[in-house]
């Protein structure tokens, strides 16, 4: 934010009477020059020091020479107004820090929530299957569903908290992802609990995009790095406690358990967020694109329902044809709809920003083999190596400590080298992790397993770390609401989309190799599957510019390198504007 210019604001506030300060006439004050002088220091001393407070509010320190106030006299006094304004400057900046972190954490916590729920899940669904009399494999629906549903209901996140306020709905979101969770844990069928896991899955479609909506907008560009760390530290840990716990409570107790742990959390959620969370709007309030939504809807729904669908032999060929043709049919309409609606539900305008782009459709790939891991991971571990459901728990929460470890290093990593080298060297080196998988066998000592997942962990959260940041670099304030829920939108996408391509990879596998259950290299085919698909995102990435990202992370790119991406705000129902000048 620029800093004002004391001048300005004086000939601002005189400017109502005359030039300077002097009245209106123009007439000189019929008093003395001592007596002038003596009124107009303490005039200027006013409005600096209204100047100074201002700026304090605003977390911008003074500068130039209008910085110093005068005595009564007139007599600057710069080493009084530097310790001042310092104070004021520092006291504000330390306020803005715990605010961001206070909204972090907050906002954490509602992910803890949702990612215990779904690492819990993951662990559990042998033991589920069993209880429901159905075949293992076709426990991946449960997964599925919840993530189709966040794919057609993220959409409407962003305009959603634009017009009734981000407090508000994200408290709602809390509330049914925990209504959502009571439900599962009394589900007597997989009938039942398909339906209750989509009813969570409405929640966590405005759950985490309008949190992350909510930390974007209360942080500055330069704090954003350290924001998005603070946000998935305790999101990183329920993907850590997950597996574990979840194993301790199917070996020892009941696997209802695992979705009633949710109430207290989503609870204390709701409480937390009444207290600390502001509620923030868009004072224009824009249309509400209902077509864009039924038709997104439609088109996400009956793609993924067919993936899903193929990907585990149910269905026939003609109906699993006839949604995939529907879903084709749907996307084809928005398309054509959002290139004439001022407001889509889903803004492709977006795309034109590079950076957003680039984190979209290299992240895309890349969560295609993110989603596939906690599916097979647990079920190879379980099912192709014997282990008990305990046993697999506390070897695959090994990726998620690794992906804590990474978060106190983040921002280091990331101003070391920079957004461009992390998505492709480190996402090189995390896909070739995933592809080494493939290679785990009961025979390998656990030392070492642990080892692999830990890395792995680590060098793959870098890498989203990295897309997670640098979507929203050069993306203009007023479009901030419109990009996360797109972004979040095809980050489900992916996701569901990895969970359906490994399914289908395994099942291939074991139809091909005349296997009567999963066997370890049934597993191997499905990660090599996944890693090679996953491949791509290093090499899409390879075409972004070497600075980009540069302000958030404070990386040093040589002065020949250097550009910056001058952004205006996208126009509606023409092209966006996106210039590159030499920095």
């Amino acid at each position: 934010m620029a800093a004002f210019d004391s001048d300005q604001v004086l000939a601002g506030v005189a400017g109502a009477g005359g030039t300077g300060l002097l009245p209106a006439s123009g007439k000189t004050p019929s008093h003395s020059a001592v007596e002038t002088r003596s009124r107009q220091g303490t005039l200027s001393n006013r409005l600096r020091q209204r100047r100074g407070d201002s700026l304090a509010r605003l977390g911008t320190p003074p500068c130039g020479a209008g910085a110093f106030p005068a005595s009564a006299n007139g007599a600057i006094v710069p080493a009084m107004v530097e310790a001042s304004s310092g104070v004021a400057t520092a006291a504000a900046a330390a306020a803005s820090r715990a605010d961001m972190r206070t909204t972090a954490l907050i906002v954490a916590s509602a992910m803890f929530m949702e990612q215990l729920d779904g690492t819990v899940l993951a662990t559990a669904l042998p033991t589920m299957a069993h209880s429901f009399h159905v075949a293992p494999l076709r426990m991946n629906v449960a997964l599925t569903a919840y993530l189709l549903t966040l794919a057609m209901f993220i959409p409407a996140s962003g305009k959603l908290a634009d017009r009734f306020g981000s407090r508000t709905v994200f408290r709602a979101a809390i509330g049914l992802f925990t209504t959502g969770s009571i439900l599962c844990g009394l589900s007597q069928s997989l009938t039942f609990l398909v339906a209750a896991r989509m009813l969570q899955g409405v929640g966590g479609a405005l759950m985490s995009p309008v949190g992350r909506l909510v930390l974007i907008r209360a942080c500055s560009k330069s704090e954003l790095v350290t924001a998005m760390a603070w946000l998935m530290i305790p999101a990183t840990i329920g993907p850590i406690l997950g597996p574990p716990v979840g194993g301790f409570i199917v070996t020892y107790f009941s696997w209802r358990w695992i979705f009633f742990i949710n109430v207290p959390i989503g609870v204390l959620g709701i409480v937390l967020v009444t207290l600390f969370i502001s509620e923030m709007r868009e004072p224009a309030k824009t249309h509400f694109d209902v077509l864009g939504l039924a038709l997104s809807g439609t088109a996400l729904a009956c793609l993924m329902f067919g993936i899903e669908m193929a990907s585990r032999g149910a269905g026939s060929v003609p109906a699993t044809s006839g949604l995939m043709a529907g879903g084709i049919i749907a996307g084809a309409l928005y398309w054509r709809h959002a290139r004439r609606a001022s407001h889509p539900i889903l803004d492709f305008r977006l795309m034109r920003i590079p950076t957003f782009r680039f984190s979209v459709v290299s992240g895309s790939f890349s969560r295609i083999g993110a989603g596939a891991t906690p599916f097979l991971l647990p079920m190879m571990l379980q099912l192709g190596f014997g282990y008990s459901a305990a046993q697999s728990g506390l070897i695959t929460f090994t990726s998620s400590a690794g992906s804590l470890l990474m978060r106190l290093v983040a921002p280091r990593l990331l101003r070391q080298l920079g957004f461009r080298n992390v998505m492709i060297w480190i996402g090189l080196l995390a896909t070739a992790l995933l592809g080494a998988c493939a290679a785990l066998r009961p025979g390998w000592p656990v030392v070492a397993i642990y080892a692999l997942l830990l890395s792995f962990g680590f060098f793959q959260s870098l890498m989203f770390m990295a897309y997670n940041t640098i979507a929203y670099a050069d993306v203009p304030r007023p479009e901030v609401s419109a990009a996360t829920s797109f972004y979040t939108t095809f980050q489900q996408m992916a996701l569901s989309l990895g969970i359906a391509v490994s399914a289908a990879a395994l099942a291939g596998s074991v139809v091909l190799t005349g296997h009567a259950r999963p066997m370890p290299t049934d597993f191997s085919i499905a990660f090599l599957v996944v890693a090679a698909i996953s491949f791509m995102a290093p090499a899409i990435s390879a075409r972004l510019d070497h600075s980009a990202g540069a302000e958030l992370s404070g990386q040093q790119v040589r002065p020949a390198a250097a550009r910056t991406l001058a952004l205006s705000p996208l126009p509606r129902g023409g092209r966006g504007r996106i210039a590159k000048r030499s920095g």
